[in-house]
């Protein structure tokens, strides 16, 4: 059986480490393109020692590319508002999508929590690095509990690893980030922080949740948050709780105010996780990269997989 040919847009720090991933670890997905708009990029010129099709012509270059009819997934790691314009074109020409940017156009998607379910929307949204990493965290609480009231996550990635595409998308980040929290992870209410940390050397992706809930036990959402973990982990081995899961109660005599819900008590569970990349692009502590680009690479397989069954019957 044969693969199916994919394209990225973005030859910054994301495009490049999912460019390896797919030339590496792929079972269904072979490269077909890279696209930059800098002529001098990294990435591009990885691309082309590797013997890829390249253009720095942005998507009007893809296009224009002899093997572009033969691609049938663009994965887009820009910015959100490069994004609006891509994807437009991109569906007029037939496309599979997969977002890597926090343009949250198609459907948001989390392999640890709703894998296959939006294999068939024409556009798939990754939501963000730091939505990848902590927002399963959030989902496994609200499953074992009757109500998430409030779920907060900060991210904290070395500078190193954030690009200009990166940078130019922290409102973005946040906002998306916040929204897929209440939709994905089932919490009332989300906020999400990033941190770009420039210590030196370059420290490890490292993300804090800390979740406010009502009903359940202490014991069913710590063995909830670490069958969570074995989840994300079979794609992204570097992932793991940095410590023991911590619980505080919030009572009503003291309860803390939520913005848009009021004052509120329960049980705070506060998780503390690190995220050790692979190392295929930029060094190990880089997880933001790795798990981002190794949820969208699980989505796309999955779906190209599909695609291959249906040619072959």
């Amino acid at each position: 059986m044969g693969k199916i040919k994919a394209a990225i847009i973005g030859s910054g720090n994301i495009g490049t480490d999912l460019m390896i991933k797919i030339m590496r670890g792929s079972r269904n997905l072979e490269m077909g393109a890279m696209v930059g708009i800098d002529p001098d990029s990294d990435g591009l010129a990885r691309a082309k020692r590797l013997g890829v099709p390249v253009t720095h012509e942005g998507i009007a270059g893809l296009r224009a590319l002899p093997g572009y009819g033969e691609i049938k997934v663009v994965f887009d790691a820009t910015s959100a508002g490069a994004h609006f314009k891509n994807n437009e074109i991109l569906q007029q020409d037939g496309k599979k999508v997969i977002d890597l940017t926090p343009a949250a156009i198609g459907p948001f998607t989390i392999p640890a929590i709703n894998g296959d379910a939006n294999l068939d929307a024409p556009n798939v949204n990754m939501v963000t690095c730091g939505g990848q990493a902590t927002i399963p965290m959030v989902h496994a609480v609200k499953r074992a509990v009757d109500r998430v009231i409030y779920a907060e996550i900060v991210a904290s990635i070395a500078s190193k690893s954030a690009g200009p595409g990166t940078r130019a998308n922290i409102d973005e980040f946040t906002e998306t980030t916040s929204h897929a929290i209440e939709t994905l992870g089932g919490a009332e209410r989300g906020k999400a922080v990033i941190i770009l940390n420039p210590a030196e050397p370059p420290l490890i992706m490292r993300d804090t949740i800390f979740v406010l809930s009502q009903g359940g036990t202490r014991e069913a959402i710590e063995a909830s948050i670490a069958e969570m973990e074995k989840t994300v982990q079979a794609y992204v081995p570097g992932y793991r709780l940095k410590q023991k899961v911590q619980f505080e109660t919030i009572g009503g005599n003291a309860p803390v105010r939520i913005p848009g819900i009021g004052p509120s008590s329960g049980l705070k569970t506060t998780i503390l996780l690190e995220v050790e990349g692979a190392a295929h692009y930029l060094p190990a502590y880089a997880g933001n990269l790795d798990i981002m680009t190794s949820a969208a690479l699980v989505t796309a397989d999955r779906w190209a997989a599909r695609e291959l069954m249906k040619e072959a019957a």
